[in-house]
């Protein structure tokens, strides 16, 4: 919402509070303008009162430096394989990259502002009796022309070396490189070398390449982007 001063005011939201700021509108501001085709905006109507606070959730004016802040601290991205019969040219393994953020049921309405933001990606619950919310992005036209881009403009820190990896892969993937057995086992490599070195991954990295060539397997991995 501008004001009379020729200043932005941007509606923000952590946890159970609302916090207003103003600036000026720079570089960020016209980044997610044009990439979006638009304002990045719900609204700009917000009531005030503590007793109607809950109420004005849902209409904020997004500062891309705290979507950064938040999705370090709530956000993951994260690469899953797993097993698909109907996926022959990788040998039945499917590759599936999410940009995701999590957050109690109570604060869906951040959510739905984080999609309204980015302009793509859905929310849902995480299960039937989850109180847990989702925005979940999969899309990969979506990844690669709206999120990964975002997130190179505009560095993370904490998940910083998560983001490059799945940077990395996507491009990959949308170039068709992974459907090569080269292309492929460096994409899972790269997968299995985020959130916590595939620590948590139900299949050992060895049982995913059997069977990958000896020369594909000292393939390098080199990672580009950063900020």
């Amino acid at each position: 919402m501008r004001t009379n001063n020729g200043r932005w005011k941007t509606w923000l939201y952590a946890g159970t509070s609302r916090v207003s700021r103003t600036t000026r509108p720079d570089c960020h501001t016209l980044f997610v303008g044009c990439l979006f085709g638009g304002d990045s905006v719900a609204g700009d109507n917000v009531t005030s009162g503590d007793n109607q606070q809950e109420t004005a959730l849902s209409r904020f004016e997004l500062d891309p430096h705290w979507v950064v802040g938040f999705v370090d601290g709530e956000g993951c991205f994260s690469v899953s394989i797993h097993r698909n019969p109907l996926v022959r040219l990788t040998r039945g393994w499917q590759i599936h990259p999410v940009f995701q953020v999590s957050q109690h049921v109570r604060h869906r309405a951040v959510l739905e502002d984080l999609r309204t933001f980015f302009g793509c990606g859905r929310v849902r619950g995480k299960g039937p009796t989850s109180s847990v919310a989702i925005f979940a992005v999969d899309s990969m036209p979506a990844l690669e022309r709206v999120i990964v881009p975002f997130f190179e403009h505009h560095p993370l820190v904490v998940k910083r070396e998560d983001f490059l990896r799945f940077a990395d892969i996507v491009r990959s993937m949308r170039r068709k490189e992974h459907l090569e057995p080269t292309g492929f086992e460096r994409v899972v490599r790269l997968a299995y070398g985020m959130n916590a070195a595939g620590k948590q991954r139900a299949r050992s990295l060895e049982e995913v390449l059997a069977g990958s060539s000896e020369t594909a397997r000292q393939a390098p991995l080199p990672i580009h982007g950063g900020g």
